[in-house]
């Protein structure tokens, strides 16, 4: 089975790999967050009756961090924009944790490397 990351007895890998890998990382994160957009154009359409440039208006500033544009009229409306509000801050924390996985490993996995090699630790 081959993991995800290069194990601690292994060369790091090339900067084009890294690279590599970096896009395969924004590439999740950007497929995630569009559909999480949908998810909130959805919600918006049906809840609120919003037409599809509203809607999109309203999810990508709930999930970009601006809050809310206008409150909601009805109360499945409130629910749904809280709710999406709560999704959005926790999206933001994973898609961080995604993009720089890659990042922190190669500092760390490089470092453990590099010690090995001159007979350290």
């Amino acid at each position: 089975m081959r993991g995800m990351y290069e194990r601690a007895s292994q060369k790091p890998i090339s900067r084009t790999a890294f690279l590599g890998r970096m896009a395969r990382h924004f590439s999740a994160v950007l497929a995630a967050l569009l559909g999480s957009i949908g998810i909130g154009m959805a919600g918006y359409m049906a809840l609120e009756g919003l037409d599809p440039l509203n809607a999109f208006l309203h999810s990508a500033s709930i999930l970009g961090g601006l809050g809310l544009v206008e409150v909601p009229r009805s109360t499945a409306g409130k629910l749904f924009a809280s709710f999406y509000a709560l999704y959005a801050g926790l999206f933001f924390f994973a898609a961080f944790g995604i993009i720089i996985a890659p990042v922190l490993h190669r500092i760390v996995h490089k470092f453990h490397w590099e010690s090995d090699q001159s007979g350290g630790g």
